[in-house]
């Protein structure tokens, strides 16, 4: 994989990519806005989600389909701030509709970001999608993941905005498409993220992967490697075994080849995909082969289609122009650009702490620091935990969270900030600038114990180290929605608020009583090999983690143990 530097590679793939489409795109805080004025009276609709999926997300931004799109890194969500720069440049007044896949990373930001936006008087409504069948039952359907079937929803939600309906109605069609959308999918070779010498997951020869997501995660199964034309029937086989009640047997249909299967493959499969289609008596809809959504290089085949109605026909059809995907007459090229207002960003002026405050954000830059340097010689290993059953992506954004929120800690400080001030900076630019799952939790959680602190006591020990513990555990609990015993991070977090608790109770100095409890997060990250996981993206491959501590228990034991105070 070609790339200047892996910490970059979406900064350095957002300025080639508006580089080569200045007619279409133009780039605003978060990632890419169309560059043409958006309809007076159209809802502005945005998409979003990590880089590594080209031509989803950002490349179906233009007349038919999306306003803009909200860029995260690789396989990572974007944040929350991340959001918000994408919808102040594209929302105009007549509401704003974000749509995403079904990943908790997503929603958690995103729904933040609406409710920001709620709060600035923005009428606004968020909407996930669910088409991939492999990852959870019919009856657990709400629980599915995004997939290639995305993209027909986004058409949908696209073209029903270009149409000039109500956010009402916008979000009604968004929700049908969704509900008549099926995915399914192979693997023949997993990704490799960039700066990594080895795929995220291995496929034996002989083998494929059944059900894998597009964030490199494994399948919810494999078995012996098909003919093309076995492929072809597994897959027409599970998107069809859901069809709907008022099933007309008109249907959208892509074939997508996911980033590295050949097209001359993909058109040998597609014969016996139409073909099995036909014979069950379906008429193909302007049917798409080729790449629409993509998981870097992986290697593999996935199936979607969109039970049409009369309603969702028409969107699937309607005219649309896009850097990666046109149908019927382009209008972009001849439309008004417009340039974006960017805001200016605020300086914090802090108030004056304590001594004993100042004193303790002075432990606390330290302590940042300490974490940040065993993160980063942790990632890799971080990352084969993380990528036995999901993505691969937990080392790096430990690592990129760590470094931003050391260094914005720092920054605070230098300009007069006290202990719990220190605490908030440091948590908002995690959650800020690395996104993703880990960061909008680690930085809330960073914020409530900052918040917990404050600037002005006399002193600080173990009961107010306790209480602060106590602040980020019912943060990161409230906000993710995960409990003790989901293999999380907080399968290491509770069982160190719990001892904290304990040896504040029996007057254990700070030190003693923090090294107490990071003993106990460490023993409680290693038993999550024991667990299942139940929330995230390692749910829909939960076996295979049986055996594997949870990568987020494990880092966070790590940084309870780097921040262990001195004295």
């Amino acid at each position: 994989m070609l790339y200047n530097d892996p910490k970059s590679f979406r900064e350095d793939m957002l300025k080639g990519y508006v580089a080569a489409y200045p007619e279409y795109v133009t780039q605003v805080p978060g990632g890419v806005a169309r560059a043409t004025k958006i309809p007076t009276e159209k809802v502005a609709i945005i998409n979003g989600g990590g880089s590594g999926h080209y031509p989803a997300f950002c490349g179906i931004v233009g007349d038919g389909f999306m306003d803009g799109t909200v860029v995260g890194n690789v396989f990572t969500s974007p944040s929350t701030e991340d959001v918000l720069g994408v919808a102040h440049a594209v929302e105009h007044g007549t509401g704003l509709f974000i749509i995403g896949g079904n990943y908790a990373g997503d929603k958690m930001n995103f729904n933040m970001a609406r409710d920001r936006l709620r709060e600035q008087g923005v009428n606004c409504r968020s909407f996930y999608i669910t088409d991939d069948v492999s990852s959870a039952s019919p009856e657990e359907a709400s629980k599915r993941r995004g997939n290639v079937g995305t993209f027909m929803v986004f058409k949908a939600a696209g073209a029903a905005a270009a149409a000039g309906l109500s956010l009402d109605e916008v979000e009604r069609v968004t929700k049908k498409a969704n509900d008549r959308t099926r995915t399914m999918s192979v693997g023949f070779r997993g990704c490799t993220l960039p700066g990594e010498d080895a795929p995220l997951f291995h496929v034996p020869h002989g083998r494929m992967e059944v059900g894998q997501g597009i964030h490199g995660e494994p399948g919810v199964g494999e078995a012996d490697l098909e003919s093309a034309g076995g492929v072809a029937q597994l897959l027409v086989d599970r998107v069809l075994a859901e069809a709907p009640i008022n099933n007309n047997k008109r249907i959208a249909v892509i074939l997508d080849g996911l980033g590295s299967t050949k097209y001359e493959e993909l058109f040998i499969v597609w014969g016996t995909v139409r073909e099995l289609l036909e014979r069950r008596g379906y008429t193909l809809v302007h049917p798409l082969v080729g790449e629409y959504v993509t998981s870097l290089d992986m290697e593999g085949i996935a199936l979607a289609v969109e039970y049409l109605d009369d309603e969702l026909e028409k969107a699937w059809l309607a005219p649309c122009d896009t850097p990666s995907y046109r149908l019927g007459g382009g209008t972009m090229l001849s439309g008004t650009r417009v340039t974006y207002t960017t805001g200016i960003e605020d300086t914090v002026v802090f108030s004056k702490g304590s001594e004993a405050s100042e004193k303790a954000a002075d432990y606390v830059i330290d302590a940042l620091d300490r974490m940040r340097t065993a993160i980063v010689d942790a990632e890799q290993d971080l990352a084969k935990i993380d990528g036995v059953a999901g993505d691969g992506d937990h080392g790096r954004g430990m690592v990129k969270g760590t470094t931003f929120a050391a260094e914005a800690a720092a920054k605070a400080h230098d300009r007069g900030a006290a202990l719990g001030s220190t605490l908030r900076e440091a948590g908002h630019a995690w959650a800020a600038k690395a996104g993703g799952t880990s960061g909008v939790l680690w930085g809330s959680a960073l914020e409530a114990a900052g918040d917990s602190l404050g600037d002005n006591a006399n002193s600080y020990g173990t009961v107010d180290a306790a209480k602060a513990a106590h602040a980020a555990l019912d943060k990161m609990e409230s906000l993710g929605g995960a409990h003790p015993g989901d293999k999380t991070m907080l399968d290491a977090l509770a069982p160190f608020v719990e001892e904290l608790d304990r040896q504040a109770e029996k007057g254990t100095s700070l030190k003693d009583a923090w090294g107490a409890a990071s003993a106990v997060a460490q023993k409680a990250a290693e038993a999550t090999k024991d667990l299942l996981p139940k929330v995230g993206r390692a749910r829909p491959a939960a076996e295979r983690s049986f055996g594997t501590p949870d990568a987020g228990a494990i880092s966070m034991a790590l940084c309870m143990k780097a921040v262990m105070p001195k004295d």
